[in-house]
């Protein structure tokens, strides 16, 4: 169990230090090129998200609640799974990602329930406050999460001629992300190559004909023997 607690505590302490140090020190919109100027392709910008990772929302303060909650079921959901893959002694890649993406969920709900306690409100005009003196800027569970990693890599405009599309702008990567979102992408991504890896190796054994059965006898050897 310490492998699975260490990065859970690795990613938790990585997520929550830069989130912290972003909503103290920089103005709400504000984006700086994460590698200097003239790299237009990787800037830290701080944005505030009340929804779902990247970007995504539902709407109002009922969607709000309601996301946080699936968000704390699917924690234990998680948990669980992580907890028996560990009794059973399932391989280390399983484990690690399920202890990215639970680590990941636990970072993003953090925020949700305790940011809007903890900090006042940010703006374009002012930076926020730790324990402000009049109170935090939302309920429990009302927080946003706070999102920084911008990445822009291609930008541009499709063609005419296409379809729906032609004229439009395109920009690839739009969503805005935090180590949380980064730590449950790769989980799932993980777990994912890991059951097909599973599934093409089910392929791979051929069932036993009658005649295979037959031929082990009743105590599993040929003939049986």
């Amino acid at each position: 169990m310490k492998r699975p607690v260490l990065i859970i505590l690795a990613v938790l302490l990585a997520d929550q230090l830069l989130k912290i140090w972003v909503k103290l020190n920089f103005f709400l919109g504000e984006s700086v090129p994460l590698f200097g100027e003239g790299h237009t392709w990787a800037y830290l910008q701080f944005v505030e998200n009340r929804g779902m990772a990247f970007g995504l929302e539902l709407g109002g303060d009922g969607g709000k609640m309601a996301l946080t909650l699936f968000r704390m079921a699917a924690l234990v959901g998680i948990g669980w799974l992580l907890y028996k893959a560990v009794q059973e002694k399932r391989r280390t890649a399983m484990v690690v990602s399920l202890a990215l993406v639970f680590a990941g969920a636990l970072g993003n709900i953090i925020d949700s329930a305790f940011y809007g306690l903890i900090f006042d409100a940010s703006t374009p005009f002012h930076k926020a406050v730790l324990f402000p003196p009049d109170g935090g800027y939302a309920s429990f569970l009302h927080g946003a999460v706070v999102d920084m990693f911008y990445f822009p890599v291609l930008h541009g405009r499709f063609p005419q001629w296409l379809p729906l599309w032609g004229g439009g702008e395109y920009e690839f990567f739009r969503p805005v992300f935090n180590v949380a979102d980064a730590a449950i992408s790769v989980g799932i991504v993980l777990v994912i190559l890991l059951q097909r890896k599973h599934d093409r190796g089910a392929e791979k054994q051929e069932p036993m004909t009658a005649k295979d059965i037959a031929d082990e006898g009743p105590t599993g050897e040929a003939g049986g023997k």
